[in-house]
């Protein structure tokens, strides 16, 4: 009878605060797991039923606002941080204070906001110093280098090759790797291996994109180190990957060959059909780099049976781009043809206009080589001819070695330059049209989000900044929580947080000026958002991130150059039968 009589002498409001955090808890356990949408539903609920204690609400909103992170709803992570940010700032809890500012700064980031995103690292930063608080001091220094590496991708654009950017973009990467190599000192003398890897990683990658290729080759044999030492085939995938880019600058073809033959690997391994894919094209493309055309253009068959098992149209459009100028150095117009017309008709269908324009000029060479008469609508080649292949990349039409020997391999460069001149010419435009480009396999360009374009109901940040103080103790004296959803003010509570507002008020500590700064951040950026951000290009699943034969292009330009040769009209007519 005693377990009876304490379960009804429990009062209401701690049967309430239990179903809170039993609520909660289930939500953590499932975001461990990884279904975040269950998860949020669980803290949502938590939420509806409240909580009296302020420590409790404060980590339902943290672990709330990752779940959001995680499901990519940046715009109601960045809520919940902001709301785990002012109750943390409100209670003078520095440590809490500390990390919701850590992760309203990466929020902040990943939305392309990245002058409010450093104010938060920078205050992450100096709480964790004051405190000695030497993990939380690495966390906040790899935020800070994250928020500059993305910073100097976001404002790169597709006519420039790493190393070559402008002054901007330069300093924020520069800025990125000090930050990287200050987490390493710290992380390294925590003996924390697993930190130490991701920041190998994030530095080769800066270091690629400041055009500093050893240095990333240094890095990145790290980051596979400590990827095999923890058995991550998928972060050994990726160092994998990024060596491979890497040595494609330097000029090591074959090295970089080995790599993506490991990449290749590790991803059948992991069942990934996309990497894969990536895998193959830019096998393919290396392949062509060392001339080695056959080899080339079975990884392209490769890439394209993929990219059509997954229904991906951009990229199967690439792989027929490549197979075409694959075929044309090896001599095979036929085939060539055949290819540069289904990258036309998909260029189309899928409004790839800079890729209409490149397989237009294609098919308009291969039909000056063949002597045929061509028409977009209605091609002889493609009625007349059938091209077999299979998954190895067998012809079933016997290659023309005379031909291949009379284009030869500078012949086949000179095409390539050629085909991509109108190309380059439309991608010379400001950096505001074509801020978004990526280099690696590894990161994602997000594009900053303008106000109009945030979802509806949200309030614009620059309003919660300004208002957060004034709004702090008229919220906190309603009985419901103001705008902090879930709190259940108690007498005890109330008084403890406006004694800790009158103290504030009467001596204004430092920590005050961290909003200040945010709103002066906010005001040089109202007239750049009054227009919606430029649209991402169209990307397959099945392309890297960076497209990697305009990277071979630009890379090999001055070799294509002095390669220039006059394209053999006469001797590849074919002959009347």
């Amino acid at each position: 009878m005693t377990p009876l009589r304490l379960v009804f002498s429990v009062p209401p409001s701690a049967r309430m605060e239990a179903s809170c955090l039993e609520l909660a808890l289930e939500g953590e356990r499932l975001c461990k797991l990884g279904d975040y949408h269950a998860g949020v539903s669980f803290f949502e609920a938590a939420i509806q039923v409240g909580t009296e204690d302020l420590q409790v609400l404060s980590a339902i909103y943290s672990q709330v606002g990752n779940a959001y992170f995680h499901l990519r709803d940046y715009a109601k992570a960045l809520e919940f941080h902001r709301h785990d940010l002012t109750l943390t700032r409100t209670i003078g809890d520095l440590l809490g204070e500390a990390k919701a500012s850590g992760n309203l700064g990466n929020t902040l980031k990943v939305l392309g906001r990245f002058d409010e995103a450093v104010v938060c690292c920078q205050r992450h930063l100096d709480i964790t110093r004051d405190i000695r608080d030497k993990v939380g001091q690495a966390r906040a220094l790899y935020n800070f280098g994250n928020v500059y590496h993305a910073k100097g991708k976001s404002i790169c654009w597709s006519g420039a090759e790493p190393g070559d950017f402008p002054e901007e973009v330069t300093t924020a990467l520069r800025k990125a790797a000090e930050y990287y190599e200050a987490n390493l000192a710290i992380v390294k003398e925590l003996g924390d291996r697993a930190a130490q890897g991701r920041t190998y990683g994030n530095l080769g990658n800066t270091h690629y994109l400041l055009g500093n290729f050893r240095e990333a080759v240094s890095s990145h044999e790290q980051r596979l180190l400590i990827a095999k030492e923890f058995g991550d085939r998928a972060a050994e995938r990726r160092a994998y990957c990024n060596l491979g880019n890497a040595y494609i600058f330097l000029g090591e073809f074959k090295l970089a060959a080995e790599h993506y033959k490991k990449t290749l690997q590790l991803a059948r391994q992991l069942k990934d059909r996309a990497v894969e894919a990536q895998a193959c094209y830019s096998l393919g493309n290396t392949y062509t780099l060392l001339q080695d055309y056959e080899r080339a253009i079975d990884y392209h068959l490769k890439h394209l049976i993929i990219a059509q098992d997954l229904n991906d149209r951009v990229g199967e459009g690439r792989a027929c781009w490549s197979l075409g100028n694959a075929h044309t150095a090896l001599g095979n117009h036929d085939q060539a043809m055949h290819f540069a017309e289904k990258h036309l008709e998909i260029s189309k269908e899928t409004g790839d206009r800079s890729g209409e324009l490149t397989a237009r000029m294609n098919v308009s060479d291969l039909q000056m080589v063949l002597g045929l008469s061509y028409s977009t609508n209605n091609s002889v080649v493609s009625e007349n001819k059938e091209i077999d292949y299979n998954l190895h990349g067998n012809q079933l039409h016997p290659v023309s070695r005379a031909d291949a020997q009379s284009l030869g391999d500078e012949g086949f460069f000179d095409l390539l330059s050629r085909f991509q001149s109108n190309r380059m010419d439309d991608q010379r435009c400001s950096i505001q049209e074509k801020r978004l480009r990526l280099y690696g396999y590894t990161f994602l360009s997000t594009p900053a989000l303008s106000e109009s374009a945030a979802s509806p109901g949200q309030e614009p940040f620059l309003g919660l900044v300004a208002s957060a103080q004034g709004r702090r103790l008229d919220d906190q004296r309603a009985g419901g929580g103001g705008s902090l959803p879930g709190l259940r003010l108690t007498h005890q509570n109330s008084q403890a947080m406006l004694r800790h507002l009158m103290a504030s008020s009467d001596n204004i500590e430092p920590d005050d000026q961290f909003f200040d700064m945010l709103v002066k951040c906010q005001s040089s950026r109202l007239d750049d958002q009054r227009c919606a951000p430029p649209p991402l290009p169209s990307k397959g699943p099945t392309v890297p991130d960076e497209d990697f034969f305009s990277l071979i292009m630009r890379s090999q330009a001055k070799r294509m150059d002095e390669q220039r040769v006059t394209l053999p009209l006469n001797s590849h007519r074919p002959s009347s039968n």
